[in-house]
């Protein structure tokens, strides 16, 4: 028997695979993320199961995980499934999994829909280099260092975001990204009131402003033009050396040019160690 790791529609249940379901029939202890959207889902599949029921969610994941490992070394087969799409993406699984393969369980991953993937398709966004972040911070303070920390990502990015956040975190990404940034939002993805909205992100947030946004969000940005870093790195630190030259003291011009720049001062006083580091 197995650990068995399978994804569930992100809305329409026929995107369910029939792997998915021969797994739901089969196993013997299933270990859902909310029961009754499980029982709801096995319902509409029009799928039977003899299989126990245990809930598996972020609050008992810890001691969840322990059981789970004693189920499959009693040579169980327990599949885990959350509310939609892949196990251990920004939902339970990822301890359960690593500590099985530790242990050399037996392990098996029944691919299906995806929320990243499907929203960076949707996107319109270049697709051939990406990256995930999962949630974005809930605190303005940590959300604005996690998008300051993407300022210079090259790959376009696929962010999950609340629906009642969506707009204040959109003008957090702004205010590091710049405005004129590409986006899209995918909201309700595969359901019935399913939308794209592409455009800037000045204009995701006009779009986002003054309504009440529902449902589940996923956003993807855009990222910078390849070598922009660089680029920046060599003008703040020609800039500095402007103002040093007009007597200024490095300090005094390192804070100003990261004003000037938009910039956090730690990265212009870097360019300048670095570029000094260069000229000797």
């Amino acid at each position: 028997m197995a650990l068995v790791l399978a994804a569930t529609p992100l809305g329409n249940p026929l995107d369910a695979s029939a792997r998915l379901k021969n797994a739901i029939e089969s196993a013997q202890v299933i270990a859902a993320e909310d029961s009754r959207r499980f029982h709801r889902l096995a319902s509409d599949l029009g799928v039977t199961f003899t299989a126990r029921i245990i809930s598996f969610f972020e609050g008992n994941e810890t001691d969840r995980t322990q059981e789970i490992l004693q189920l499959l070394r009693e040579g169980k087969e327990v599949l885990v499934v959350t509310d939609a799409g892949m196990p251990t993406i920004s939902d339970p699984g990822f301890r359960l999994m690593r500590d099985a393969i530790a242990e050399n369980l037996p392990t098996v991953v029944i691919p299906g829909p995806s929320a990243p993937t499907m929203a960076i398709a949707l996107s319109g966004l270049p697709t051939d280099r990406f990256t995930f972040e999962g949630f974005a911070p809930r605190a303005q303070g940590a959300r604005n260092t996690f998008y300051e920390s993407l300022r210079f990502e090259e790959r376009t990015m696929v962010i999950f975001e609340a629906p009642h956040r969506l707009h204040e975190s959109l003008v957090d990404a702004a205010a590091i990204l710049g405005e004129s940034r590409r986006g899209a939002i995918c909201r309700e993805m595969t359901k019935t009131y399913e939308e794209t909205i592409r455009g800037t992100l000045a204009e995701l947030i006009t779009w986002a402003a003054g309504k009440e946004v529902l449902g589940e969000i996923t956003l993807v940005i855009a990222g910078v033009e390849a070598g922009s870093q660089s680029k920046t790195a060599d003008d703040a630190v020609a800039r500095v050396r402007e103002y040093e030259a007009a007597g200024m003291d490095r300090k005094g011009a390192i804070a100003t040019v990261a004003d000037e720049f938009d910039l956090p001062k730690k990265i212009v006083y870097a360019a300048v160690v670095d570029a000094n580091k260069m000229s000797r």
